[in-house]
């Protein structure tokens, strides 16, 4: 049988004497979308610090294209294959929209310092590449219009847009969104369904997603995984997690 795309086993991390995530197993296949919910204090931003390096596991192992990269440095998971966006907007607000997205794709340069100096050699290539590149991810996510646009006047479910379109830069395998619709209204939500429903159904990307908006991950999963106080306690589709009364008990505090 083929591997998951990213298979994660085992994984706990404990800060001090405090077990944040206790022994988490998720899959997410080729072509998938799998959201990681449950309540506040869960594990679930835990769960993709550890994925993607920021903090080290204290026991489990996370494999990604069948290798093994459980405490791989952030830099190197990304240039790898996996690349995420956060709770919190990071932006260069005096850049412009596609600039934001330039600097994102500065990571896959290959000229060199003196090139870059002199504008010569493989500077122009790469930086051609890399505005035109740009370009046609902000298309992607709809922000096509504003590529001129200072990113602090983006309204603030363009700017999350934006915030994809920056990961999507570095041409990852496997994007990871940790509530990319909070504080968004319904319209701009209706909005990111539809770019993250394109980004894989027209792009063939995978998606890991942690969110509270439960009919925004009811409408673009495939599969979730529901964890409450770090431990896990359910995973499958969305009308499973939904009749499931354990879910209903620890998620929505009643049952």
């Amino acid at each position: 049988m083929n591997q998951p795309l990213l298979a994660v086993s085992g994984l706990s991390v404990a800060f001090g004497g405090l077990l944040a995530l206790n022994d988490l197993d998720i899959a997410i296949e080729k072509g998938q979308i799998v959201g990681l919910i449950g309540p506040n204090g869960a594990g679930k931003t835990t769960a993709f610090n550890a994925i993607t390096g920021r903090i080290k596991p204290t026991a489990g192992s996370v494999l990604f294209k069948g290798v093994d990269i459980t405490g791989w440095q952030p830099s190197r998971i990304a240039q790898f294959g996996i690349t995420r966006t956060f709770q919190s907007i990071k932006l260069y607000d005096d850049l412009s929209v596609v600039e934001n997205v330039m600097v994102a794709a500065h990571a896959t340069i290959r000229y060199s310092f003196l090139e870059a100096m002199v504008g010569v050699g493989r500077y122009a290539q790469d930086e051609k590449r890399i505005r035109k590149q740009a370009h046609e991810l902000l298309d992607i996510v709809g922000l096509g219009d504003y590529a001129m646009e200072k990113a602090a006047a983006l309204p603030y479910g363009s700017q999350r847009r934006l915030e994809v379109a920056r990961a999507l830069a570095l041409g990852p395998s496997l994007l990871l969104l940790d509530e990319p619709v909070a504080g968004m209204n319904p319209m701009e939500t209706m909005d990111f369904v539809k770019v993250i429903q394109r980004l894989n159904e027209e792009m063939g990307l995978s998606i890991g997603l942690i969110e509270h908006d439960m009919k925004f991950v009811m409408n673009v999963c495939h599969k979730i995984r529901v964890i409450d106080h770090g431990i896990p306690i359910a995973w499958g589709a969305p009308q499973e997690i939904a009749a499931n009364e354990q879910v209903v008990a620890a998620y929505l505090g009643h049952g």
